[in-house]
């Protein structure tokens, strides 16, 4: 049979006058992630895109897949395709979903008529359908509340559909519509799911990872980009930028107080973040950063975290617990990754008793005895950039 994937919009459908330039958007995305399971026609028709193969030897199942994970897509079914009459569509339904019919106890079917031209209402359509179905497969009990199977039976402009019912999809926004920003990615469980998150809202991604060699290994270098890695099917291809950060931790260890050493080095951190974003046209920062997590994700020390850029700082997982981020790690599939137990620059040099309520003019003022542009053009000129694929 000629499967076919049918691809529902999301909020895309929302969209006023610019409407197309989201479809146009997403449409160029599903065309890049499924050219390597073959070749496909895409076109879009009343609020769903349509993914057909051209020619054998295309792999269904695995453009399937990865048309779950595009963004702005709410819903996918694979179906099929038959002439727009009552008994096409029957004698479709019966080969197609025979052996999901035969192993099921109740079922119903649900008709959207999209053509209105169509003799038969969606109503009329479910009624004469499903009372065939009924008997050619006599065991099955009708069930409109709660079935084990549904049948939907979609009446469009040039085909009349049949399908199982359709699975979740990724939802949010087309990749590339939200502009872009930089994203902080560190080995643990937050940073991955913001970038995610931000993803979903249509943002391209720059990466930016720091270590400190040689308190750091090349295993937690691996780890962040096997973690961009595991990001690619959902937020597309990236760069990871590599800024090594070990001087400019040794001097605020030797010449600042204990308990600011983490509050400075996040200000490092966001220093370098502005410079590389602004060098990429990105147009705001995205950290994993979650209210209240850590001593240094108080309101007074975010405060002064983002007081060294003029960027926005997006956070995303700002209101959430744990339990929450963790579930959203697992669906993505980078909580495994994330808690493989290599350290990262966060732990180098840790203090004991961790300022939690600074003030910005005091910080600026403890690190003014540091050399700031120059420690900070060091670490800029020492990066390195990988490249990472789908």
């Amino acid at each position: 049979m000629h499967e076919i994937i049918l691809c529902k919009l999301g909020e895309v459908v929302l969209k006023g006058l610019n409407r197309h330039s989201f479809e146009t958007k997403l449409m160029s995305n599903i065309r890049r992630r499924t050219q390597k399971f073959g070749k496909f026609k895409i076109y879009s028709r009343q609020s769903t895109i349509y993914v057909e193969p051209v020619g054998d030897g295309c792999d269904l199942a695995g453009a399937y897949a990865a048309c779950k994970q595009v963004f702005g897509l709410i819903a996918i079914a694979r179906a099929v395709p038959c002439e727009k009459s009552k008994e096409a569509i029957l004698e479709t339904a019966k080969a197609y979903l025979g052996d999901s019919l035969r192993k099921a106890g109740s079922f119903k079917v649900e008709s959207k008529r999209a053509d209105k031209s169509f003799p038969m209402s969606s109503i009329q359509i479910s009624q004469w359908v499903g009372g065939m179905l009924h008997d050619a497969f006599p065991h099955l009990k009708v069930d409109v509340h709660t079935p084990e199977l549904t049948v939907y039976v979609e009446i469009r402009e040039d085909a009349a559909y049949v399908h199982a019912p359709a699975e979740p999809a990724a939802g949010g926004l087309p990749l590339g519509m939200g502009g872009s920003a930089l994203s902080l990615l560190s080995g643990g469980i937050d940073s991955p799911v913001s970038s995610y998150m931000m993803a979903k809202r249509g943002v391209v991604l720059e990466m930016l990872h720091f270590a400190a060699p040689p308190y750091t290994s090349d295993l937690a270098r691996q780890k962040v980009l096997q973690l961009a890695q595991e990001l690619t099917p959902w937020c597309g291809r990236m760069s990871v930028h590599i800024v090594p950060l070990t001087e400019i931790q040794e001097q605020i260890r030797k010449q600042c107080p204990e308990e600011y050493f983490t509050l400075i080095t996040r200000r490092f951190m966001m220093r370098i973040a502005d410079k590389l974003a602004k060098e990429f046209d990105c147009r705001a920062l995205i950290t994993g950063e979650n209210l209240g997590q850590v001593a240094s994700q108080t309101m007074e020390a975010l405060r002064v975290s983002e007081d060294v850029t003029d960027l926005p700082v997006l956070r995303p997982l700002i209101g959430m617990d744990k339990e929450e981020i963790v579930r959203i790690a697992r669906h993505i599939g980078t909580f495994d990754t994330s808690i493989l137990p290599y350290e990262d620059c966060c732990t180098v040099f840790t203090p004991r008793h961790p300022k939690t309520k600074p003030h910005v003019e005091e910080v600026r003022e403890i690190e003014s005895v540091l050399d700031i542009d120059g420690l900070t053009e060091r670490a800029m000129r020492q990066r390195e950039v990988v490249k990472v694929k789908l």
